[in-house]
């Protein structure tokens, strides 16, 4: 049975998230080696610039994982839910400064400032895309648990 009134935790969410960042390190890897590079190389997900390995980057869940166990916490499980968090689409590589910068705000807020528009170098029209896709993966990861 499902504790609906569950206070927010994060421990099932960050084992999950290091297995996911782990395998996406692995990946970034073989990225940069088929460049030339012998360090990870990544493409921000707000401003679509290359990241070599030793810039100062973010893993980032796209959407909050607070918000996202507070929305499915009646439905779903802390397994179940930690799954929905970490799906492939949710999460990204930032520069660390934006993440700072956009904290635990929803992206959408963040970006209603055209401050952080243009002192950030968002490409606006990526920034939407990539969260229409973390949308879409979190609805389809969610749709198969419950069934």
């Amino acid at each position: 049975m499902i504790d609906i009134d569950r206070p927010y935790r994060r421990i099932e969410i960050d084992k999950v998230f290091t297995k996911v960042k782990a395998g996406m390190q692995t990946a970034a890897l073989l990225r940069g080696k088929a460049k030339g590079l012998d360090k990870a190389l990544y493409q921000d997900i707000y401003t679509g610039k290359e990241l070599i390995g030793g810039d100062p980057y973010d893993y980032e869940h796209i959407r909050s994982s607070e918000s996202i166990y507070n929305t499915y916490k009646s439905i779903l499980t802390d397994d179940q839910i930690a799954l929905v968090v970490n799906c492939p689409e949710n999460i990204a590589v930032t520069l660390t400064f934006i993440n700072k910068s956009k904290g635990k705000r929803k992206m959408e807020d963040w970006l209603a400032n055209p401050a952080n528009i243009v002192v950030n170098g968002i490409d606006l029209q990526l920034t939407l895309t990539n969260l229409k896709k973390a949308d879409d993966g979190i609805e389809r990861m969610v749709k198969s648990l419950v069934k």
